[in-house]
């Protein structure tokens, strides 16, 4: 039975992953709309509004369920895992998650309502977060060691800055032209 609802558990962790980062990357999209002149501005942000609601309410939240009751689920088929160190800075990272999901819940509302305080430089730094939080808690998964996951995250920090730069200089050529 474990097995089976650890599969579930997985599944459902790319889905809700899947809908963060497409979220965010709709965000951007609808942040930037705001800069075209009207009609395709409204045009724009009716049709955002709609694809962020579809992706939140039909994707994203109902799989972060699925994987928070799957995860429960796993932990009380198998309580011993509560003795593991990993499993606890797992779930530090797992609260930090849901909050971050909890947070593109309320940017989306915002921007339904035509309130747009973020940049979308800053919405592209916001997306990477959701990806050090990815890596770190694969790695605490895979390598169930609350310690060596430090240095997968380490990597992906630096990965994130490249990243992040990358971002700016990008920001820096499209301001340019």
């Amino acid at each position: 039975m474990y097995q089976y609802v650890l599969a579930i558990h997985i599944i459902f962790v790319v889905c809700w992953m899947a809908g963060l980062f497409y979220m965010v990357r709709l965000f951007i999209y609808h942040t930037e709309a705001q800069d075209k002149p009207e009609p395709a501005r409204t045009i724009l942000s009716e049709q955002f509004t709609v694809m962020e609601k579809k992706l939140w309410w039909i994707i994203t939240t109902p799989s972060m369920y699925l994987v928070i009751i799957a995860g429960a689920t796993m932990l009380h088929l198998n309580p011993g895992l509560w003795k593991m160190p990993w499993l606890h800075v797992k779930l530090l990272f797992v609260v930090v998650l849901i909050t971050y999901h909890f947070i593109c819940q309320h940017k989306m509302k915002q921007m339904a309502s035509g309130v747009f305080k973020w940049t979308s430089t800053r919405l592209r730094l916001w997306n990477e977060l959701a990806t050090i939080l990815l890596f770190a808690i694969v790695f605490l998964v895979v390598l169930k060691s609350a310690v060596n996951w430090i240095f997968g995250v380490v990597g992906i920090i630096l990965f994130s800055l490249i990243l992040m730069s990358a971002v700016k200089v990008y920001k820096y050529f499209r301001e340019k032209k």
